[in-house]
Order: C-alpha cells, then structure tokens, then sequence
C-alpha cells in the first residue's frame, strides 16, 4: 500500500495501553469517590506495568506491578477505608481555580516538549548499551544497595503503621459510663 499507513501489532497495542493509561489517569482525577479514583489509579499503574512490559523493560514492568498495583494501590485503598473517606462527595467537580490549573498545565506540557525536543538523547543518535539483566539488577540490591532497600523498605512499613494508627478511632464512652 503506497502511501499508507498500516498498524502493526505492537503499535495497536502501545495505543491500546496508552489510551487506557491516559483514560484511567483522568479518571483518577475526574471522580468524586475516593475508592473509584484509587481504583482507576490501580488501573493507570497497570497499564504502565503493561507498557515497560511490551517495551521489554521485564524489571521495570513487575516492579510496578508488584509494588504499585500490588502494595501502593491496597495500602491507599486501605487507608481510605479506615478513614471512612470513602463516601460520594457532592459539589461541582471543578473548583474556583480551574482556569489557573489548566493553564499552567499547558505552560508545564510546552516547557517538557521543549526540554525533551532539545535534549542530547533526542538530537544525537543514541549509543546501543547493553541493558541489564532482572538478575544483575537483583544482585546489585541485595548487595551494593542492600541498605538503603532495607531501610525503604523500613520506612513504608512504619507508614502504614502509622496510617492504621491516625485512622483508628477512640470508642466512643456510652451514656451510662463516667469517664
């Protein structure tokens, strides 16, 4: 076909995983109700997963679905639930600042255009590195940065105890106790 444009596979599917990133995303921020939003955003996290998978980013792929989709997304779900925000919310969905947001959205979007057009990765042609491995990257955390994976690893669990504890709330005393 002279002249034409004809899909191939890989770029159907890197369309289909970035309409439903871009459609999950604005969802997330579209909605009123919490778990919806965390939801969608679960979904826009595994649409990512999916794309560094077909990108062949194997290491980049599972940790975003393990760690995101998987952890960051419950705890948020969770965390949302202990605090009882889980309700539908009524009121405009736009607030009085719309017009600002949206313009410095568009200034933000030309500013990264112009910074990735103009950046040496873009203008040079780029020099074949050989990628790693998932078992060179695992090797490399569990030795040179066993520490600071530890102590990421530290930090998230003392955020979720924290969270559990902010959300619990104090029984409330019945009419007939004294305090």
């Amino acid at each position: 076909m002279e002249g034409g444009f004809i899909a191939m596979p890989t770029d159907v599917i890197l369309w289909i995983l970035g309409g439903l990133i871009l459609i999950s995303a604005v969802m997330s921020l579209a909605l009123r109700n919490l778990i919806h939003c965390a939801l969608f955003l679960m979904v826009c996290f595994l649409g990512l997963a999916g794309l560094y998978l077909h990108l062949n980013a194997v290491f980049s792929g599972l940790v975003q679905a393990l760690v995101y989709v998987g952890a960051v997304g419950i705890i948020l779900i969770f965390a949302i639930l202990l605090t009882e925000g889980g309700g539908t919310e009524t009121g405009s969905h736009l607030g009085s600042q719309w017009r600002t947001g949206i313009g410095l959205a568009v200034l933000l979007a030309f500013a990264l255009l112009g910074a990735v057009s103009n950046s040496p990765q873009t203008t040079q042609a780029a020099r074949h590195t050989e990628e790693p491995t998932v078992r060179e990257i695992g090797l490399k955390l569990m030795t040179d940065y066993l520490l600071p994976l530890q102590t990421i690893g530290l930090l998230l669990t003392a955020a979720a105890i924290g969270a559990v504890v902010l959300a619990m709330q104090e029984p409330k005393p019945r009419k007939d106790e004294t305090p």
